[in-house]
């Protein structure tokens, strides 16, 4: 009898966790997907039935006429929201409600991850925003720009000096290695050639940080997010201990030495370190870097938060983590979306090249902030660039205070969210949607122009995200892109070669977006 009623007891639990939730909206009248045990949506990621890309845009084009569907990340249910009227309210006007991310790491384990501004929550996330926000401005990115302009030119001087006429190249590979060097050098404050040292541990380091195609990494996310507290029990971790202490001494030791003997170098480590010391000092009137840069909110302001009294050095390694976990892939990931449609759009690539060489003649061979800046239909190509490939496909808020979604439309009921449960923000469904951008599939940068723009409805481009809780970095993700095509184009054409697959089709096995054997393009050589 007792076996009975253990196993019953069983039963039951695994019927709450795993059988249950999965017509959690169904139950609250909100349309929503058909989710498997255990697995949810996700399924067809793990099958590898279709990319998450195409996941997101199945998910979203479900039901047209809804305002929000709901759908399950593994046994957990998620809202996504599709109309931008309501992005702005649940990310704006009711940020309140919505001040969290999801938790990816366990703090006790991994304090130097959670410590990150993506990770933080409640308090602690207002407080370090506050702190950092001052050292993301335009004027701060543009006292920064000597440093990124140094490494976009040395990657494309790297194939100026081999002397061939075409190189054919895998993007991915070698896009992360620019943006390896990137962060390297802005947030680590070493130099690092990647191109010319391709074997650097700094480099091997990040692409093992950065790896999340593995089983065992793969399944140990899975194992955090089912069961946290097995996967804390049996003190499991996300990032190895060796990779986050390698980034974490080169962290403390530039500190110490630029501490010691009053080095000052225009990075990130030195905004962070004025930030800690309460240093503001901007100038005015410093263009900003583009359409798709987010401003950053005065909800802290209005909020009364105030920074960080002590930004301690694990604080600043926390920072410099994320910083190069978005900058290595995600940036790079644009980049070659952005090749790719430059190679295939030949029309778009003369007429950019056609603006940058004005530039390089006017401004006597040289670049700088205000003169990239300048380019406007750098900007539109590089703003439709991360239109129709966002390199984040969606992006998450967990409710951290008891919210209704009221109803608009009749055939609509009140949606009670409550505490910990979560609603995406889907930009690769938005981007792609026609009712927001006719015809979607097809690149076209004039969307963006000075005459378009403005018929752009508001919410529907986030490709940094939206509200406070936005991707603070925006500005020197958009400088390093715009810089290295600034280059690249200037020397080179980009065409399709033998190997460049088209039309272009998304890896299935991976979490991020990638195209299925490689991003093969060439570089041919413009002779002057």
């Amino acid at each position: 009898m007792i076996w009975f009623l253990v196993a019953a007891a069983l039963a039951l639990m695994l019927w709450a966790k795993f059988i249950r939730p999965l017509d959690h909206f169904a139950r609250l009248g909100v349309k929503q997907t058909t989710p498997l045990p255990f697995l949810g949506d996700q399924w067809f990621l793990t099958l590898r039935i279709m990319s998450f890309s195409d996941l997101t845009l199945r998910i979203y084009n479900m039901y047209k006429k809804s305002r929000y569907v709901g759908f399950h990340q593994l046994t957990r249910p998620a809202l996504v929201l599709k109309d931008p009227e309501l992005i702005k309210q649940i990310t704006i006007k009711d940020f309140d409600h919505f001040t969290d991310h999801r938790s990816f790491v366990d703090p006790d384990s991994e304090p130097i991850w959670a410590g990150n501004l993506f990770a933080l929550t409640g308090k602690r996330w207002k407080e370090m925003r506050s702190t950092l926000s001052g050292a993301f401005t335009s004027s701060k990115m543009k006292h920064m720009f000597e440093t990124i302009n140094e490494a976009a030119s040395n990657f494309v001087q790297y194939f100026i000096d081999k002397d061939e006429d075409l190189f054919e190249i895998e993007l991915k590979d070698t896009f992360t290695r620019f943006t390896n060097d990137v962060i390297a050098t802005a947030a680590f404050g070493i130099k690092v050639d990647s191109m010319g040292d391709p074997n650097n541990k700094f480099y091997n380091m990040g692409k093992r940080l950065t790896n999340f195609s593995s089983s065992l990494m793969r399944m140990k996310m899975i194992t955090f997010a089912i069961m946290p507290r097995v996967f804390k029990f049996l003190k499991l971790r996300i990032f190895k201990s060796d990779l986050v202490e390698y980034f974490r001494s080169i962290i403390h030791e530039t500190v110490r030495m630029r501490e010691e003997k009053g080095i000052v170098r225009k990075d990130m480590i030195n905004l962070l370190l004025e930030s800690r010391k309460g240093v503001t000092h901007e100038e005015e009137n410093v263009a900003e870097t583009g359409y798709a840069t987010v401003k950053e909110s005065n909800y802290l302001e209005k909020s009364k938060f105030k920074p960080l009294k002590l930004l301690t050095n694990d604080d600043i390694t926390s920072q410099a983590l994320i910083f190069f976990f978005a900058g290595f892939d995600t940036i790079s990931t644009a980049l070659c979306f952005g090749s790719y449609e430059l190679a295939l759009n030949k029309d778009v690539q003369d007429k950019l090249r056609e603006e940058i060489l004005q530039s390089h003649k006017e401004n006597n061979g040289k670049l700088t902030y205000d003169s990239l800046l300048k380019l406007k239909y750098l900007d539109n190509v590089f703003s439709e660039i991360l239109r129709k490939w966002p390199p984040v496909m969606m992006i998450d808020r967990v409710c951290t205070k008891p919210y209704t979604i009221e109803p608009k439309y009749p055939d609509e009921k009140p949606v009670p969210l409550k505490v910990g449960e979560i609603v995406m923000l889907p930009m690769y469904g938005l981007h792609r949607d026609p009712k927001y951008f006719p015809n979607p599939e097809k690149f076209d940068p004039e969307r963006f122009s000075d005459e378009n723009k403005d018929k752009i409805v508001p919410y529907s481009y986030i490709p940094f995200g939206s509200g406070p809780r936005n991707c603070i970095g925006s500005r020197f993700a958009i400088l390093e892109a715009k810089a290295v095509l600034y280059y690249l184009l200037l020397n080179f054409q980009i065409v399709p070669i033998n190997k460049t697959p088209i039309p272009l089709k998304i890896c299935k096995a991976s979490m991020q977006p990638k195209a299925e054997g490689g991003f093969w393009l060439g570089f041919k050589r413009i002779r002057q």
